[in-house]
C-alpha cells in the first residue's frame, strides 16, 4: 500500500475527508487531524506497513510531511533487510 493511499483511506474513514483533498500541500490540521488523530494515524501506519515511528520525530504538518516520514521509514526498513 502506498503511503498517500493509507492516509487518504484513514482520513476518509475517520472524518469523511474526500480523497482529492489529500494532497501533499494540505495541512493535516485543515483536514481535521488533531494531535490524537495524528497519533492514531501513526499507529495505523506502523501496524499496516510494519514500520516503527520514533516518538522523537518532528511532527508532520502536511500530508507531504507524513508521506515523506512514512516513505523514509519504509526505505530504511527495506535497506536493513
Amino acid at each position: 500500500m502506498q503511503s498517500t493511499e493509507l492516509i487518504r483511506q484513514f482520513l476518509h474513514e475517520r472524518v469523511g475527508t474526500q480523497p482529492d483533498q489529500v494532497v501533499d500541500a494540505a495541512l493535516l490540521a485543515d483536514l481535521g487531524v488533531d494531535s490524537l488523530m495524528l497519533a492514531e494515524l501513526m499507529f495505523e501506519a506502523e501496524d499496516r506497513l510494519g514500520i516503527s515511528i520514533d516518538s522523537n520525530v518532528t511532527v508532520p504538518k502536511t500530508v507531504g510531511d507524513m508521506v515523506r516520514l512514512i516513505d523514509n521509514l519504509r526505505a530504511a526498513k527495506a535497506a536493513q533487510s
